[in-house]
């Protein structure tokens, strides 16, 4: 009986390259890859990619990160940012705040609002939760109704149903109505059940975090998508990771529903996570290497189905994901202005870049940069 024949690299690389769907044991063979002169092919097949799915001009969009509040119901091991009411450190801003910061954002030329925070038991008018989330976007809107807001985790659309007895279709409509024009994709972490029993056993399932994207999309929502890497995870159930993205967004578009916009690598920093994973990890910062090679790996791998890949700046700082546009990136992401979930856990990139910051880092590159708004239209701004 012959043996199977093993694809090579310049196999794998090749048939990406003509826009086939690599397999998952493809995907595999790539990120075992460790001599340099394979991730050296790996990462120009990934910059040849990128250029042929969006171009050389590398984009980026003007907006304000806003955590709401740090108070949380869950205790994800992973995470340094929530805190219990009353616990020193705990805050949760007032609807003035909310108003202050996106008048801020407004000032600089921010065409976007992200908003995420804890899962705050009490966060409710007139006793529910989704009141209180409207209101968070109403107070925005109704000040600076041309804001992008871009808010709100499938695990946040589940807190929502949860509390308030709905249904997801619900809850992510009531939101768009209010004024919600995409979620982010985070607390996907990664879409593996056996990783999320350990970083996060109260968070929602895999199955429940496609669910509720897929129906995002269904009722017009676009949706980001993320991977928390470098952690507990092994390079297995990164690929799976990037099989469950891939599917998801290949049924939605072949619906003729909104899709995903973004794929954003968000490298695990456990400098001061709780101490039990910290010590599992075993190590303070991302590795970079590892990170760049994944990315890499993800453009392959998403091909034409999630053209636009971003880089975390607050993770690898600004050098790091400058770089990043070299192994496959077309974006190096928002100027976001404050940060704490990442920071909190000891990132040393910063929580603030001017668009100055990020043209210069691209520039370096010999590279040109746009200004794009949320959902990737370019735009032009006269400051």
């Amino acid at each position: 009986m012959p043996l199977p024949v093993v694809p090579t690299i310049a196999d794998i690389l090749d048939r990406a390259l003509d826009g086939e769907n690599i397999s998952p044991d493809d995907g595999i063979t790539l990120l075992s890859q460790t001599t340099a002169a394979a991730v050296e092919t790996i990462r120009a097949t990934a910059d040849q990619l990128r250029q042929q799915q969006a171009g050389d001009t590398v984009t980026y969009v003007v907006n304000r990160n806003i955590n709401y509040t740090n108070i949380c119901e869950q205790h994800c091991s992973f995470c340094a940012f929530r805190r219990d009411a009353g616990q020193a450190g705990a805050y949760w801003l007032s609807w003035e705040n909310i108003l202050e910061k996106a008048t801020a954002a407004v000032e600089t030329g921010a065409t976007e609002i992200c908003m995420q925070g804890g899962l705050h038991p009490t966060a409710k008018i007139n006793g529910r939760s989704l009141d209180y989330y409207q209101q968070l976007v109403t107070t925005i809107k109704a000040t600076f109704p041309h804001l992008h807001i871009h808010a709100f985790s499938p695990q946040e659309v589940q807190f929502i149903a949860r509390e308030d007895n709905l249904d997801f279709a619900t809850v992510i409509g009531e939101l768009a109505q209010a004024g919600v024009g995409s979620l982010p994709g985070t607390a996907a972490e990664v879409l593996d059940d056996r990783v999320r029993r350990v970083l996060c056993p109260e968070k929602i399932d895999t199955a429940t975090w496609i669910e509720i994207v897929t129906q995002a999309h269904e009722l017009g929502m676009p949706t980001t998508s993320t991977m928390l890497s470098g952690h507990i995870e092994t390079i297995e159930q990164q690929i799976g990771h990037f099989e469950k993205l891939r599917q998801l967004q290949q049924r939605s578009l072949a619906k003729g529903d909104t899709g995903i916009t973004e794929f954003i690598l968000l490298p695990f920093v456990g400098q001061d996570a709780p101490a039990p994973l910290r010590k599992r990890v075993g190590r303070d910062q991302p590795v970079i290497s590892d990170a760049l090679l994944l990315t890499a790996v993800a453009r392959i791998y998403l091909g034409r189905w999630i053209k636009n890949h971003q880089p975390s700046w607050v993770k690898l700082g600004l050098d790091g994901a400058t770089e990043a546009l070299r192994w496959g990136c077309n974006d190096i992401g928002g100027t976001l202005m404050e940060e704490h979930i990442t920071s909190m856990a000891g990132a040393q990139g910063g929580t603030c870049q001017s668009v100055d910051d990020l043209t210069g880092a691209i520039a370096t590159l010999n590279r040109p940069s746009q200004q794009r708004d949320t959902l990737y239209n370019w735009i032009t701004i006269n400051y």
